[in-house]
């Protein structure tokens, strides 16, 4: 089991693109594919605003 971080972080290692999807399923522990799928969605059924969050959490955090 993975150890609890209290800081969020890119996870560069298992990254397709900045590595915010894995860096928030390593965060709360969950899969990474359940996480890519729900941003996947939310994309698309929020017209692309969450596109916007990943490129602003990827360019800002470590």
């Amino acid at each position: 089991m993975n150890q609890v971080t209290t800081q969020f972080r890119l996870d560069k290692q298992n990254a397709k693109l900045m590595g915010v999807c894995a860096g928030i399923a390593d965060y709360f522990g969950v899969d990474v594919t359940l996480v890519r799928v729900l941003w996947v969605v939310g994309t698309l059924a929020g017209f692309g605003s969450l596109l916007l969050i990943y490129l602003l959490v990827g360019l800002i955090a470590k």
